[in-house]
């Protein structure tokens, strides 16, 4: 069959020059290093395990990227995802930052600053609250990191729009030293609590 140039180039056109690649397969925690022995693989998902922390990550590093994760928080929950962590230190210094993953509403959390909440690169540009659903349900965050720029969309709504090398005052006082990396791998920042991760997937952008 012979198909006409009109059509292949028309299909060309509208096929993805890049697709999401999975991080996580689902069983076991293949691809992954860092503080693998405080998480654990249940009913598909990863969950970091009770009183334990330390940050998982990718064993890939990533320069610019779209990453899509999938995480249910429990009852006064706290998770974060690593970018560009550098395989060492904390993720939310010594890397480019932690997005936050949190249960926002829970009352121990009242008092926090605003770089704290769910979708916060952490210590350094607040989210727009509001938008996580119920406790024990799935979220769905997309997380854009494009040079200094990172844009998180949560739940279908855009919640972060923030250019790291701009900010210059953080939460706290806390240093950022690994904010202007430009590479790195992404991971969870762990923090005690039995968040589940149910997707985690990546898609590079391409310069």
């Amino acid at each position: 069959m012979i198909v006409p140039i009109c059509l292949l180039a028309a299909f060309i056109a509208q096929a993805p020059a890049d697709k999401f690649e999975p991080l996580f397969n689902g069983k076991d925690l293949k691809g992954w290093k860092g503080a693998v022995d405080n998480y654990e693989v249940k009913e598909g998902a990863i969950v970091c395990k009770p009183k334990k922390g330390g940050v998982l990550f990718s064993e890939q590093t990533f320069d610019d990227f779209i990453a899509r994760v999938e995480f249910k928080l429990p009852p006064g929950g706290n998770n974060g995802v690593a970018i560009r962590y550098p395989g060492k230190g904390r993720a939310s210094g010594d890397g480019m930052g932690e997005i936050q993953l949190l249960d926002d509403d829970d009352p121990k959390y009242a008092k926090l600053d605003p770089r704290q909440f769910t979708g916060s690169l952490y210590g350094i540009s607040a989210a727009k609250r509001g938008h996580l659903k119920p406790v024990g349900e799935w979220n769905t965050m997309e997380i854009e990191v494009v040079g200094p720029v990172v844009k998180v969309t949560l739940n279908g709504d855009r919640i972060l729009d923030a250019d790291a090398s701009k900010v210059h005052e953080y939460y706290n006082n806390y240093p950022h030293p690994g904010k202007d990396l430009k590479s790195g791998h992404l991971g969870l920042c762990g923090h005690n609590d039995p968040v589940a991760v149910r997707k985690f997937e990546v898609k590079r952008i391409k310069k």
